[in-house]
């Protein structure tokens, strides 16, 4: 293949597949909903380093979003994406129309039980249904040797880790965790920054700053989940127009936790303006 080549139906990207296996070479797979940004690129440059070939889903699935969310004005720019993939070293880009993902008569869900209970699962029912789903029949159709995700949705990244395993997916792809890429500013890298007022920018650093501090008292020894989440949460509660969690929770099991005994995520999500940022901090317990 030369370029990248961009497909939108369903047929004509398996007829792709069937030639990219029948040449023996290897794929990697970057999901994704567009509107590209430099966290979505340093995986793109990752899955050519580890495949012969990466594709990338630009896709807003609608199934992940509920009531009164941001379906309708989540941004697009599929033109831009298509030149930002080439840059980056994409072979393969499919852009689906929803019908080819979920067609008329569609009846089949997929569901990460435990995992998708509390945090953006708590504040956002049936969202990760939609993810868990979607990336299911992402990973059933490309077949890929390795399938990358940014760490910034800590939680939605569990959750397909668990879905691969439990399914047997994982029997063909690995499951690829990305580390965070932040604005020079610090504030981490999201789709979504795009609708934010400098206002509500610069007061979306409070994240960014609730997690360092923990950070820091976690470097000094404390501990205790609640002197570190009330650490982390300060700056947000002055800054955020309104805050869905701040929570410590086993990095595994995503369960809270009171003391940290081994690896453990602090996790924050919170309104500015109306727009809803996440970010995280992986607190790692030595030995």
């Amino acid at each position: 293949m030369n370029g990248t080549k961009t497909i939108e139906g369903r047929a004509a990207l398996i007829e792709e597949l069937r030639a990219l296996q029948a040449r023996g070479e290897s794929l990697a797979l970057v999901p994704t909903m567009g509107y590209l940004h430099e966290g979505h690129l340093s995986l793109i440059r990752e899955g050519a380093r580890r495949a012969d070939r990466v594709a990338v889903s630009i896709f807003v699935n609608p199934t992940q979003f509920g009531p009164g969310e941001d379906l309708a004005r989540y941004p697009r720019d599929l033109a831009g994406d298509v030149a930002k993939c080439e840059g980056a070293g994409a072979s393969l880009i499919w852009a689906p129309d929803p019908a080819e993902v979920y067609p008329e008569d569609f009846q089949t869900w997929v569901d990460v039980e435990r995992l998708s209970l509390g945090l953006c699962g708590g504040t956002r029912p049936g969202h990760f249904r939609g993810v868990a789903t979607v990336v299911c029949k992402l990973l059933s159709l490309f077949r890929p040797k390795v399938a990358l995700f940014g760490e910034k949705d800590f939680q939605q990244l569990a959750v397909v880790r668990r879905m691969a395993r439990d399914l047997d997916l994982d029997a063909w792809t690995e499951i690829v965790g990305m580390p965070i890429v932040r604005e020079s500013d610090g504030l981490a890298m999201s789709s979504r920054n795009a609708y934010l007022t400098p206002d509500e920018r610069g007061r979306g650093l409070s994240l960014r700053r609730g997690l360092d501090e923990a950070l820091a008292r976690f470097a000094v020894g404390e501990r205790r989940a609640a002197a570190l989440v009330e650490a982390a949460r300060e700056p947000v509660v002055a800054a955020a127009d309104r805050i869905d969690y701040v929570e410590l929770v086993d990095a595994a099991t995503l369960q809270p936790i009171e003391t940290l005994e081994r690896d453990a995520c602090l996790l924050i999500a919170a309104f500015f303006g109306r727009t809803r940022l996440i970010d995280n901090q992986v607190l790692r317990v030595e030995g």
